[in-house]
């Protein structure tokens, strides 16, 4: 991890972050020294929380309301950032939704609003931050993926296809955005312990510790931790990559023989 005020003078902004994973990068980058901007979509109360947390660490923070696949709200969201004179270095892509259906029952809609958000809201965000960051000549951009760019997830086809499609959109954009001091780096987490994923199982902590080879769950931090590595300037030569945060879960194959 990062040591404290490692990115003094810098400007996060985190999309998603009114809770869960979101909101553990907020913090873990405010804890290194950064001033945050707390993006949400509908959850305001989770988002003042998450600002709340970054202003009791010492840290300047705003929250702005945007639906990240939405141009529109990405052109008004970048207005309103420049309108506090704040100045956007480095770009989390954290925003994310999941949709549970088999491949045969998934809607079209489904399909659409997930893509948007996830896949979409990559780009327009990336985008946008970028070419700011190219003026200045300096940038960090982190995007979240997950465990199923590397293997198939049953029942999240969108999903799965999303974060496919954002570890790739990552490796053009390092490409494209690095003679412009600008790194674009994926972090994939495995089994994370928050809100939403507590609903998947009735003991979800222990069911995918069982699973994974480091015998626990994952925590927020564990994914805000390699997060705040990247947005480091001392991370300045690593671009284009994908960090695997789980625990060594989609690194065990399926293994028929007991132990």
């Amino acid at each position: 991890m990062a040591q404290p005020n490692a990115l003094e003078s810098r400007t996060a902004l985190v999309t998603g972050s009114s809770k869960g994973v979101g909101r553990g990068i907020a913090v873990a980058l405010a804890s290194a020294g950064a001033d945050v901007i707390v993006n949400f979509n509908s959850d305001r109360e989770g988002a003042e929380t998450t600002a709340s947390t970054v202003r009791s660490l010492g840290r300047r923070a705003w929250v702005v309301q945007a639906d990240v696949g939405k141009a529109v709200d990405i052109e008004r969201m970048f207005g309103q950032i420049a309108a506090w004179e704040a100045a956007v270095d480095i770009l989390v892509n954290n925003a994310g939704v999941q949709t549970w259906k088999p491949l045969l029952d998934l809607a079209e809609s489904d399909w659409d609003r997930v893509l948007s958000t996830n896949l979409k809201g990559c780009f327009l965000c990336t985008q946008s931050a970028a070419r700011h960051m190219k003026e200045r000549g300096w940038g960090r951009i982190v995007n979240i993926g997950s465990g199923c760019n590397k293997l198939a997830f049953p029942g999240l086809v969108d999903y799965t296809a999303s974060k496919g499609g954002i570890e790739m959109l990552t490796k053009v954009a390092a490409v494209e955005l690095a003679p412009y001091g600008i790194t674009v780096n994926c972090v994939a987490p495995g089994a994370i312990e928050i809100e939403r994923t507590r609903l998947e199982a009735s003991d979800y902590a222990a069911t995918w510790a069982a699973a994974t080879p480091v015998g626990r769950v994952g925590q927020p931090e564990d994914v805000a931790n390699a997060v705040v590595f990247f947005a480091n300037p001392s991370s300045s030569f690593i671009t284009a990559q994908t960090i695997w945060i789980d625990g060594g879960l989609f690194a065990r194959p399926y293994w028929p023989y007991h132990e």
